[in-house]
């Protein structure tokens, strides 16, 4: 398996990661009040990279599924 094909496997793994602790960000500001627009920057900077990835994917040539032999 080449980079390019690691890739293809890896990053909607990292994707759908990220996005994971967006959600959690944006659940803990919501529940606090000092800090919580820090959380909210974080989450959207999170959410920034994944369109950055998902558009390095689609170069890439999209997902590559693992394919058990």
């Amino acid at each position: 398996m080449d980079e390019t094909e690691k890739l293809r496997m890896l990053l909607p793994h990292w994707i759908e990661h990220n996005g994971e602790h967006a959600s959690e960000f944006r659940e803990y500001a919501a529940e606090i009040g000092t800090g919580g627009e820090r959380l909210l920057a974080a989450a959207a900077l999170l959410e920034e990279a994944n369109r950055q990835l998902g558009q390095a994917l689609a170069e890439l040539g999209g997902a590559l599924e693992h394919q058990h032999p």
